[in-house]
């Protein structure tokens, strides 16, 4: 091969941190999110009735982290850009601050401590539903907080907490290897 082709990039247990590439996926990613979150994520909603509340921004944050394999660090950074995005259209403004960046975070651990393991091929739909069920509580007793310990929230928040966490894992689960094989990376 010349100089000039492009060489697949190879994504391996050593791989950490991110580039410009890799900020720009996390735009496309978050972007798509945005748009999903308005339109698919709400008619979901409405057709279950709010049991499920997707939220596709939390599904590309995981992806971009099952891509990236970026340091506890840049996961806090990339958790903290998606809550920012969120912010556009939540009814809760500045929780997701704290939900979005200690879920990245774990996703990032995840997914490192999965790699080189024969647990690696489950990591994308394990981690994700892992990753989006914390993001939800630590939203959910934040909120719970902020309206004086309603403890009846709880029991309105766990079960969508549950089937969204279900719904991001299997999303992921589907989306990595052909997200993978399109940006011309092994695993």
């Amino acid at each position: 091969m010349s100089q000039n082709t492009p060489q697949p990039r190879t994504v391996t247990a050593q791989k950490e941190g991110f580039d410009i590439k890799d900020l720009i996926l996390l735009a496309i990613l978050l972007a798509a999110g945005f748009i999903l979150n308005l339109t698919v994520g709400k008619a979901i909603s409405a057709a279950s009735g709010g049991a499920i509340a997707p939220e596709f921004i939390i599904s590309a944050f995981c992806l971009t982290i099952l891509v990236v394999r970026p340091t506890i660090g840049q996961a806090l950074v990339m958790g903290l850009i998606s809550a920012a995005v969120i912010q556009i259209t939540t009814t809760s403004p500045g929780i997701d601050f704290v939900a979005e960046a200690v879920a990245a975070m774990a996703m990032a651990a995840i997914v490192k401590a999965g790699s080189g393991t024969a647990a690696q091929r489950l990591v994308p739909v394990a981690g994700t539903f892992v990753t989006t069920f914390l993001s939800g509580a630590i939203f959910m007793v934040i909120k719970m907080a902020l309206m004086g310990f309603a403890l009846e929230l709880a029991g309105l928040m766990l079960p969508v907490i549950a089937l969204t966490s279900v719904f991001n894992a299997v999303l992921v689960g589907a989306l990595y290897i052909p997200i993978t094989r399109a940006l011309g990376l092994e695993d």
